[in-house]
């Protein structure tokens, strides 16, 4: 271990070792390989979502070319009200993820979903007259995060007939966000990989650090470098000035939207403090 991480890391509670990182990453393959519905990442930039694309990559990367035929869509959504910290770093990181497929024969796509004219923010609240978002009524999150996400997922429903949704939730994160997690896996007809998608009929749910604490995924990240050519380091960068937790990539209303997080859209006035400026 490097002084670098051992000073970020609380070692005491790192659970992640060799052996699991490497079941994981067979387990990945296989389920890869399991059937033909495709993959679709969520990946908003942030450490969890970060892992999981990490994860995925090296695992597939170990297969043979000839073995690497299912498409793996890696979306992520940019509400058009970005930080540009943001911005900067979900569009640098889309286009490296996507040279980098290229060049190493891996079926990986990258692509940026955004909300229809009519669903951006200045629309809606100057246009429409409607009240800036808060807690009781958050209407940004489905027209900007919720609809951009489930019309790509729903046209590669159409293109495919089911897909698997591989997202960086974690039970640990929230107790709400376990609770809904766990009911996932009790209603699952398919092993204890995936789960039904509680709100897309035809999607599939994979979570693959579902069991990772927040040092796993920081231990992780600064031990493994990035496939793509990121410098994960940047990561830390980012949010060591902070305590609150990243704005995932929201496809259904069980995901948390981000009204704590530093990482939110600048007009956001449910944030106290807008901590990535």
């Amino acid at each position: 271990m490097s002084d670098y991480v051992a000073g970020f890391v609380n070692t005491k509670k790192v659970t992640l070792t060799k052996e699991k990182l490497h079941s994981l990453y067979q387990v990945i393959a296989a389920l890869y390989e399991n059937d033909e519905r495709p993959w679709v990442i969520g990946y908003s930039g942030g450490k969890d979502s970060t892992a999981v694309l990490q994860l995925v990559w090296i695992a597939i990367s170990s297969l043979p070319a000839d073995r690497r035929k299912k498409q793996v869509f890696v979306i992520s959504s940019d509400t058009l009200v970005e930080t540009p910290v943001i911005t900067t770093h979900i569009h640098g990181s889309l286009d490296r993820i996507n040279k980098a497929a290229a060049a190493q024969s891996m079926p990986f796509s990258a692509h940026k979903v955004r909300p229809q004219l009519d669903d951006t923010f200045w629309v809606n609240l100057i246009g429409r007259g409607y009240p800036a978002p808060y807690s009781r009524f958050r209407w940004c999150t489905d027209r900007m995060k919720i609809k951009p996400a489930t019309k790509f997922i729903y046209e590669q429903i159409g293109r495919f007939g089911e897909v698997i949704l591989v997202l960086g939730a974690r039970i640990s994160e929230s107790t709400t966000r376990g609770q809904l997690m766990k009911k996932r896996a009790e209603k699952s007809n398919l092993g204890e990989c995936l789960s039904r998608h509680c709100e897309i009929p035809g999607a599939w749910v994979f979570t693959p650090i579902e069991d990772w604490e927040t040092d796993d995924v920081w231990m992780h990240l600064l031990n493994t470098p990035s496939p793509w050519g990121n410098n994960n380091r940047d990561l830390v960068t980012m949010y060591k000035n902070a305590q609150a937790g990243e704005c995932p990539l929201v496809v259904d209303t069980t995901t948390p939207s981000c009204g704590n997080s530093r990482f939110g859209c600048w007009t956001l006035p449910v944030a106290l403090r807008m901590w990535a400026m």
